[in-house]
């Protein structure tokens, strides 16, 4: 009989998960604030779906997630 042992082992280390929750809660509110803006009369034109908020803010926040997400599985916490 061989001794198996289970080897429960994390992917990755407690820093990263804190970077991966930090850049899915950017990536989160970045879709949050794109929402909404519309009109619930569809002949009247609602010019606050071209606000700096949905332009600008919010796909700048979502990408900025997205980067810390990736930093966060690509970064080595042994160095």
């Amino acid at each position: 009989m061989e001794n198996n042992q289970d080897n429960k082992d994390f992917l990755f280390e407690k820093v990263n998960y804190k970077i991966l929750l930090i850049g899915i809660a950017v990536i989160a509110l970045g879709f949050i604030l794109m929402a909404g803006g519309g009109s619930d009369d569809p002949k009247v034109f609602n010019d606050s779906v071209f606000d700096f908020r949905r332009i600008r803010l919010a796909p700048t926040l979502v990408l900025i997630g997205f980067g810390v997400t990736i930093y966060g599985i690509l970064k080595n916490p042994k160095k």
